[in-house]
Protein backbone atom coordinates (compact mmCIF):
# COMPACT_ATOMS: atom_id res chain seq x y z
CA UNK A 1 0.00 0.00 0.00
CA UNK A 2 1.38 3.40 -0.93
CA UNK A 3 -1.41 5.73 0.20
CA UNK A 4 -4.32 5.66 2.63
CA UNK A 5 -6.89 8.47 2.56
CA UNK A 6 -10.05 8.90 4.60
CA UNK A 7 -12.97 10.93 3.30
CA UNK A 8 -16.10 11.77 5.23
CA UNK A 9 -19.31 12.04 3.21
CA UNK A 10 -21.95 14.13 4.95
CA UNK A 11 -25.31 12.54 5.58
CA UNK A 12 -28.68 14.21 5.90
CA UNK A 13 -29.20 16.84 8.58
CA UNK A 14 -30.09 14.08 11.04
CA UNK A 15 -27.52 11.54 9.83
CA UNK A 16 -23.94 10.99 10.86
CA UNK A 17 -22.58 10.59 7.36
CA UNK A 18 -20.18 7.88 6.26
CA UNK A 19 -16.43 7.49 6.00
CA UNK A 20 -14.76 6.08 2.90
CA UNK A 21 -11.17 4.86 2.90
CA UNK A 22 -9.26 5.07 -0.37
CA UNK A 23 -6.38 2.63 -0.51
CA UNK A 24 -3.79 3.00 -3.27
CA UNK A 25 -1.65 -0.08 -3.85
CA UNK A 26 1.89 -0.30 -5.22
CA UNK A 27 0.50 -1.04 -8.70
CA UNK A 28 -1.47 2.28 -8.56
CA UNK A 29 -4.85 0.57 -8.22
CA UNK A 30 -7.37 2.49 -6.12
CA UNK A 31 -9.74 0.67 -3.79
CA UNK A 32 -12.56 2.43 -1.91
CA UNK A 33 -14.18 0.86 1.14
CA UNK A 34 -16.85 2.31 3.40
CA UNK A 35 -16.10 2.30 7.10
CA UNK A 36 -17.66 3.42 10.36
CA UNK A 37 -16.15 6.24 12.38
CA UNK A 38 -14.92 3.67 14.93
CA UNK A 39 -13.22 1.62 12.22
CA UNK A 40 -11.57 4.70 10.72
CA UNK A 41 -10.30 5.73 14.17
CA UNK A 42 -8.69 2.32 14.54
CA UNK A 43 -7.14 2.40 11.06
CA UNK A 44 -5.74 5.89 11.67
CA UNK A 45 -4.20 4.73 14.96
CA UNK A 46 -2.61 1.72 13.22
CA UNK A 47 -1.33 3.89 10.36
CA UNK A 48 0.36 6.26 12.81
CA UNK A 49 1.90 3.42 14.83
CA UNK A 50 5.05 1.46 13.99
CA UNK A 51 3.08 -0.96 11.80
CA UNK A 52 3.12 -1.94 8.15
CA UNK A 53 -0.27 -1.85 6.43
CA UNK A 54 -0.97 -4.04 3.39
CA UNK A 55 -4.17 -4.34 1.35
CA UNK A 56 -5.47 -7.69 0.06
CA UNK A 57 -7.94 -6.64 -2.66
CA UNK A 58 -9.17 -10.17 -3.34
CA UNK A 59 -10.39 -10.64 0.21
CA UNK A 60 -10.95 -6.90 0.85
CA UNK A 61 -8.73 -7.19 3.92
CA UNK A 62 -6.47 -4.56 5.46
CA UNK A 63 -3.51 -6.29 7.11
CA UNK A 64 -1.66 -4.58 9.97
CA UNK A 65 1.72 -6.25 10.42
CA UNK A 66 4.38 -5.77 13.08
CA UNK A 67 2.04 -5.03 15.99
CA UNK A 68 4.53 -7.04 18.08
CA UNK A 69 7.79 -8.16 16.47
CA UNK A 70 8.68 -7.86 12.79
CA UNK A 71 7.47 -9.99 9.90
CA UNK A 72 10.32 -10.80 7.48
CA UNK A 73 8.37 -9.62 4.43
CA UNK A 74 8.14 -6.09 5.89
CA UNK A 75 11.88 -5.44 5.92
CA UNK A 76 14.45 -4.90 3.19
CA UNK A 77 15.74 -8.29 2.11
CA UNK A 78 12.67 -10.05 3.50
CA UNK A 79 10.68 -12.75 1.74
CA UNK A 80 8.58 -10.22 -0.18
CA UNK A 81 11.69 -8.78 -1.83
CA UNK A 82 12.77 -12.12 -3.31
Amino acid sequence: MTNLNANWVAGSDEGDGQFELMIVTEDDQKHVVRASAAAVSTVVALARAETVLAWDPTNRTLIAANLVGTMSWTTAGGAADS
